[in-house]
């Protein structure tokens, strides 16, 4: 498929502690492998563009309908694009700049400069396999709600000015072959599934509207996170292995350890997990209250919408053995779950105190709910006073 470029120039990636990673060469080697696109010629890559963008924009006043959330009403902090696979790899590759930069340093801090030689030495190959991984994901992202692409800008800028800048927002990123392939896998109306999904996406852009505190709360919590595991890096990469084996023999979640996916199982000790609990719980909501409020259109809106979610839910039961272990070792399994636990956390709570009641949790950190309660949202209506 033609190359589908942002509309706005991308953000250079920050300079701190990038001899670690090669984020430039990990940008270049997703582009030379993510799979081909759809074959699509000029004039059908403009139609498909245009009627992307005219789908993001009509899918926010269903959110804020549904979502009963103000902040729907101006969005004028963050930015719709329409890429292509290479795009989205890019930009990716420039958030985790941002949000790696502060565990990055946290290793150097720690590293010898016998260590540091050898850390610079290895960016090349951290910075393909990475590359790799992005290559493997930008084929199955139908679209994406960046809350940190500003920032990379934004500490470049600071650097350069030696001044504090207003925080700016995120940008929206609706990946077009991907969204194109799957409609045509599925045989179902291409307006109906792009504003479909544009319900989804959108719904995370508003989130982070309503909440403006959110995007540095998760953003610290990673940073925590991170540099809990940096703490006890000396037993990171046994605990690694463990985990990779424990991957390979398909050891199963028990109900009292749910499974979050990928390495991450067995790389925590009890304050890790604690951290590690609470970054989970947050996506399980977020894109759990998405996926409520795009099921919540009916037919007079998206007409085919039962059609779509039956022949979506049904996706992925033919994968091949390869595919199933990737998406296992990435956690990507575990990200669906993230959506039908979060789905129904919501339509619970929602069903006991409304949608109103609901969205306290956009007020402060304090109201974001826990793992538990995710999975028990009397608990979070109980401690809410709702």
């Amino acid at each position: 498929m033609g190359n589908m470029s942002p509309q706005s120039s991308a953000p250079t990636t920050p300079p701190a502690t990038a001899s670690m990673v090669n984020w430039d060469l990990a940008a270049k080697t997703a582009a030379n492998l993510a799979p081909a696109g759809p074959s699509l010629n000029g004039s059908e890559i403009g139609r498909a563009v245009e009627n992307l963008r005219l789908m993001a924009e009509k899918s926010v006043p269903h959110v804020h309908e549904i979502s009963r959330l103000e902040a729907a009403r101006d969005l004028r902090d963050s930015e719709v694009l329409v890429v292509d696979r290479a795009s989205w790899a890019k930009a990716n590759t420039q958030s985790f700049a941002v949000m790696m930069d502060p565990i990055m340093a946290a290793l150097a801090a720690k590293q010898s400069s016998a260590g540091k030689n050898a850390a610079a030495a290895s960016a090349t190959v951290t910075g393909a396999q990475l590359g790799a991984a992005l290559a493997f994901l930008s084929s199955k992202v139908l679209g994406q709600y960046d809350p940190f692409a500003a920032l990379a800008g934004q500490r470049e800028s600071k650097e350069n000015a030696g001044a504090e800048l207003p925080a700016s927002g995120g940008r929206l990123l609706l990946v077009a072959p991907n969204i194109i392939t799957v409609e045509r896998d599925l045989k179902v109306d291409p307006s109906d599934f792009r504003l479909w999904v544009c319900l989804h996406e959108q719904t995370h852009r508003v989130q982070f509207a309503a909440a403006p505190w959110l995007r540095h709360h998760m953003l610290s919590e990673i940073e925590k996170l991170g540099g809990l595991l940096v703490g006890d890096s000396e037993n990171l990469g046994e605990r690694l292995l463990q985990a990779t084996k424990a991957l390979a023999s398909k050891k199963p979640a028990t109900p009292d350890v749910p499974s979050r996916g990928g390495v991450l199982d067995l790389l925590q000790n009890p304050e890790q997990k604690a951290a590690l609990s609470h970054v989970t719980a947050v996506m399980s909501l977020l894109e759990g209250h998405a996926n409520v409020v795009m099921d919540g259109v009916d037919q007079t809106i998206v007409p085919t919408v039962r059609t779509i979610r039956q022949r979506f839910n049904s996706r992925g039961k033919d994968r091949g053995f390869i595919e199933k272990f990737v998406r296992n070792l990435m956690g990507l399994d575990a990200k669906m779950r993230q959506y039908s636990d979060g789905a129904k956390f919501v339509r619970e709570v929602v069903a006991i105190a409304g949608m109103d009641g609901f969205n306290n949790v956009w007020t402060q950190a304090e109201n974001l709910p826990t793992e538990p309660e995710i999975h028990d949202a009397r608990l979070w209506v109980d401690r809410m006073g709702l």
